[in-house]
């Protein structure tokens, strides 16, 4: 005979939908992240930030009650490590692409001071008088 589960309340069933769509949003973008997919990235993180914002509010309300099961505790906890994990890769991308463009599309130098043709290179340049 097996034993039948007593039925979740709805507030946990809440917390468990909430939490079942924040990890299919963080695996989702973690795809678009994996495949460089510029585009399903951007359209990822849009529907992650909905899913944070959707969640926020259960997973608050559980847990100022009291009543935060610790698996879905666990989960929570995992996700927040994903997405932080896929914040400092893409920092890590982004900081690296900046620094190739650095190189490659080197800024315009500012005028020299010094030149081999002395004074007249530079212009007039400004007289400050001392007081």
């Amino acid at each position: 005979m097996t034993a039948r589960l007593a039925p979740l309340p709805d507030s946990t069933v809440d917390l468990e939908a909430a939490i079942a769509a924040l990890e299919a949003h963080v695996a989702a973008m973690s795809r678009a992240l994996v495949a460089q997919d510029g585009a399903a990235a951007e359209a990822a993180s849009v529907e992650l930030r909905g899913a944070l914002r959707a969640a926020m509010a259960p997973f608050a309300g559980a847990q100022r009650a009291g009543t935060l099961p610790a698996e879905l505790r666990r989960r929570l906890a995992i996700a927040g490590g994903q997405i932080s994990a896929q914040r400092d890769a893409l920092a890590r991308a982004t900081t690296a692409l900046d620094q190739t463009l650095a190189v490659m599309l080197p800024l315009p130098e500012a005028p020299a001071v010094y030149s081999p043709q002395g004074g007249a290179a530079r212009g007039s340049g400004r007289v400050i008088a001392a007081s």
